[in-house]
C-alpha cells in the first residue's frame, strides 16, 4: 500500500461505507469517482483493496461485487 493511501483519513471513507450500507450504488460510484479524481487512481485502488473492502461485512461485500459486475463493461463492450 502506498504511503499516501495510509494517510487518507477515515472520514473520507465514511460516506462510501454509508452508501454501501444504504445499498446506494449510484452514490458510491459518485464518491469513488470524486476520490479517484482528487487522490489518483492508484491511491484509490490501495484504499479500496486494503482499507475499505476488508471493513465490509459479508453481505455488503457481496452486494458491492454484484453491483460492480452488473454495472461494468462486458467483454462484448470492450472488444
Amino acid at each position: 500500500m502506498t504511503e499516501t493511501a495510509t494517510q487518507i483519513p477515515l472520514t473520507a471513507l465514511l460516506p462510501m461505507l454509508t452508501a454501501i450500507s444504504e445499498r446506494d450504488y449510484p452514490r458510491f460510484k459518485e464518491l469513488e469517482i470524486d476520490f479517484a479524481s482528487s487522490h489518483g487512481v492508484e491511491v484509490w485502488e490501495d484504499v479500496f483493496n486494503f482499507r475499505l473492502k476488508p471493513a465490509l461485512d459479508k453481505d455488503s461485500d457481496r452486494w458491492l461485487l454484484i453491483q460492480k459486475c452488473s454495472k461494468g463493461f462486458t467483454v462484448k463492450d470492450v472488444a
